[in-house]
């Protein structure tokens, strides 16, 4: 077997499991895995200096696909509901085929750091089959300084190998894809899939079962932080804005999608950022715009023209076009990934029924509602299927991330919330003026104002009128916003159609928590919505 790059006896020992790999590779740079990846035909450059490459079939994560391993040790700490196990022994005879299958096969090996916080952070050993898998996840986890690899020792180990093949009957798996977690030895194994969002989301995974057994809350979330140290944390699903309005040219990014928050404040877990491209333009967001015309920058499925230039309106791939980037691609970006405990916390849903105002302020109790409710909505033309608007309740904003039951992380946010005097705000960037198809989309420059107003602190300084459906205060007039956007009932032109549709929304937040309500106290259950309806 041939070696390339750092290495050194302890990695020789961690892969010795491949022994009949053709070459293994050990810590490539960019540019030697731009070179790999156009050798290999896995991708191509664009116009611009990126690298393009496609994913096939799987253009998402495969949430039904993910197994846990269910053992001594796990048996009592995963929440099965969300989470499906796989035996100790199917896992095994896994590891043993995959193993088998990497005979002969050149390989790419990046050790890498999960969390920017040392005494938290994951040391991760990632072993592609894929050049290009390579340079994503060393774009996306934080690359440790090449001096001290030789004394690196992973504490995580992910196998990722699209072309083998899953057989469920063999491995107690769903189908030819599986992403298989054992969480007590470390391991996780991808096959089937050349999605490389699975890799990045695998290290989420296991980070969100180790931490809060150490007090350490896990949050799927962006956050940035101001000039005088105000830390703040953006929640959201995709597509709700949570990279968008967390890269702000005045605010310092510490990272735009997975952070902890410890006893000495908050911090990263990446080093990079998966941001969506689909519509993107240099006038909206430039920051990321400008990374897509970068020298180690990964596109996924997204659309060249015949220059090979990127056309980021064209979904006909998929909806989910994706780029992948060191952090230190953004200007503004945090050199340390840390920030002090956040003064602000904003929760990010994309209400396509039309129903929710702007933005709102939350009790503690109101926060871990809609925390544990993780409401957003799909809308028609995202995803096969969806002819109108969906919602969709991903529970802590991340369900298929987390291992634990729901109210471990919702008290633990809770109980942060209490001890820091946080502020809590719910945003809304979805639909007003009817739902999806009938109103328009929050305009962004309404979002960023009041976003401005909220992470200033002026908003708290607002006049409120209690929300009839919702119950968490909205501020009557904001300086620099339309006032009449902020009661969504008035942008309606038939405020009946509006409380119909309140309704319906109601009913679906009260149906969806009603697997959280032994789980949570008195305090928590009042901040249901109900069936009130504005006067007219």
């Amino acid at each position: 077997m041939e070696q390339f790059g750092t290495h050194n006896p302890a990695i020789e020992l961690a892969t010795a499991g491949f022994a009949g790999a053709k070459s293994v590779r050990y810590n490539f740079t960019a540019a030697s895995l731009y070179e790999e990846s156009i050798r290999r035909g896995e991708a191509e450059l664009t116009a611009h200096g990126a690298l393009r490459a496609l994913t096939g079939q799987h253009t998402g994560r495969s949430p039904k696909d993910k197994f846990v391993v269910r053992d001594a040790n796990t048996d009592d700490q995963i929440w099965w509901d969300n989470n499906k196990p796989m035996s100790p022994e199917h896992f095994a005879l896994l590891k043993q085929d995959m193993l088998a299958h990497a005979a002969g096969k050149e390989l790419f090996v990046q050790d890498l750091i999960g969390g920017a916080d040392e005494a938290n952070a994951l040391s991760t050993r990632v072993v592609t089959e894929l050049a290009w898998h390579s340079l994503f996840i060393r774009n996306l986890l934080i690359r440790p300084e090449r001096s001290t690899l030789d004394a690196f020792m992973p504490k995580l180990t992910i196998i990722d190998l699209p072309t083998f093949k899953a057989d469920p009957e063999r491995y107690g798996c769903r189908t030819e894809t599986v992403i298989a977690c054992d969480l007590t030895n470390g391991e996780i194994l991808i096959a089937g899939t050349f999605y490389a969002g699975e890799m990045k989301k695998s290290v989420f995974t296991a980070l969100n079962y180790l931490l809060p057994a150490r007090g350490v809350m896990p949050m799927h979330c962006s956050a940035n932080v101001g000039p005088d140290g105000d830390a703040a944390v953006f929640f959201g699903l995709s597509g709700t804005g949570k990279t968008t309005l967390s890269a702000d040219p005045a605010r310092t990014l510490i990272g735009d999608d997975e952070h902890g928050w410890g006893e000495d404040g908050i911090f990263n877990f990446e080093g990079g950022c998966y941001a969506k491209t689909i519509r993107l333009s240099a006038e909206a967001e430039p920051e990321i715009y400008a990374t897509t015309q970068r020298f180690g920058t990964v596109l996924e499925n997204v659309v060249l023209d015949e220059n090979r230039i990127p056309d980021f309106n064209d979904g006909s791939l998929t909806e989910n076009t994706r780029c992948a980037y060191p952090l230190d691609f953004i200007p503004n970006a945090s050199e340390t990934g840390r920030a002090g405990h956040p003064k602000t916390i904003i929760m990010l849903t994309a209400d396509a029924f039309g129903v929710m105002p702007p933005i709102a302020k939350l009790t503690p109790d109101q926060a871990m509602y809609h925390f544990l409710s993780g409401y957003t909505a799909k809308v028609a033309g995202t995803e096969r299927g969806v002819t109108e608007p969906e919602a969709t309740f991903s529970t802590c904003f991340g369900a298929p991330f987390m291992p634990r039951h729901p109210s471990e992380y919702g008290n633990l946010l809770k109980e942060l919330i209490g001890r820091h005097g946080v502020e809590c705000w719910l945003v809304n960037t979805g639909w007003t003026g009817g739902a999806y198809g009938t109103g328009k989309r929050m305009p962004i420059k309404a979002t960023r104002a009041l976003l401005a107003a909220a992470l200033s602190g002026e908003l708290s300084k607002a006049d409120f009128r209690a929300d009839p459906n919702f119950g968490f205060a909205v501020p009557v007039a904001v300086e620099g916003v339309e006032s009449g956007i902020l009661d969504p009932r008035s942008t309606w032109a038939d405020a009946a159609a509006y409380d119909a549709q309140a309704n319906k929304l109601v009913t679906m937040f009260i149906d969806n928590f009603a697997k959280f309500e032994g789980h949570v106290d008195g305090g928590v259950r009042d901040a249901a919505p109900g069936f009130r309806v504005a006067a007219e």
